[in-house]
């Protein structure tokens, strides 16, 4: 099955991904092998009694030295493909590269939620100079599955993408709807969560979808390090509460820039 494009998908997409056994965030309206609508809903109704699968340990990651983005330079894109996670770097995670967005994404009906829905399309902005996109899964079963987008932005720009998300997420904590994609999308809330400390800014935040009236927590960790930025984001399919974004992952992306 091919790794589907960058950037969360419309509720209705995300409840698609899974009924047809791929956990991969960052899609495009519909399966990637063709699968028509009914036969996914089909499968998802089937699957639904499967139990959750416990995400695997975060072991210690040991990775290669990072490639000055500390100094606050731009990375060029070879840096920024250099310096992403790739296998290996993190014990118990696969990783593979993963396409770019579609042209044209969500978009909120309000402007103060407009940071918000520029991450779920994978197009952070202000948009980046460069951008790596990367899909990770645990590599015994899965679980979790994790998108990352790396871009290069420069200091002055990677700080104003942190400093206009930390206030979009205090302006749109009761949610927002947005429009694009398939159908309207409806996101009943948004609120900070407790970021670990990771590179020179760190943001943590959850964005719940309504999918026909069930929720679906989006977690997303935001760390500037220098005037890169790497977004890293998952979703619990399977019931209300916050999925888990293994550490690990973030550690080794901060190391690699370093």
């Amino acid at each position: 099955m091919r790794t589907r494009a960058a950037g969360t998908c419309p509720l209705r997409s995300i409840a698609l991904a899974v009924a047809a056994g791929s956990l991969l965030l960052g899609c495009t309206a519909g399966t990637s092998d063709g699968a028509s609508e009914r036969t996914a809903t089909s499968e998802a109704s089937a699957s639904s009694t499967a139990p959750v699968l416990v995400p695997p340990a975060s072991p210690r990651p040991t990775v290669p030295p990072g490639v000055g983005a500390g100094s606050g330079k731009v990375l060029s894109q070879g840096e920024l493909d250099r310096a992403v996670l790739a296998g290996g770097d993190v014990p118990g995670f696969d990783v593979g590269p993963m396409d770019p967005p579609p042209a044209q994404g969500e978009r909120a009906a309000t402007a103060a939620c407009a940071p918000l829905t520029a991450v779920i399309n994978g197009k952070p902005e202000p948009v980046g100079k460069a951008v790596s996109y990367r899909q990770i899964t645990g590599a015994a079963n899965g679980v979790p599955a994790v998108s990352e987008f790396l871009t290069a932005h420069g200091p002055r720009d990677a700080g104003a993408l942190l400093s206009r998300l930390r206030t979009a997420v205090t302006a749109c904590a009761r949610g927002f709807r947005a429009t694009g994609g398939d159908s309207p999308s409806t996101y009943t809330a948004v609120r900070d969560l407790t970021a670990p400390q990771a590179g020179d800014e760190s943001l943590k935040y959850q964005v719940t979808g309504d999918f026909e009236g069930d929720p679906v927590p989006l977690v997303f960790h935001v760390v500037r390090v220098g005037g890169t930025v790497a977004t890293f984001y998952t979703a619990n399919l399977e019931g209300a509460s916050t999925p888990d974004l293994p550490r690990a992952l973030v550690a080794a992306q901060v190391a690699k820039l370093r």
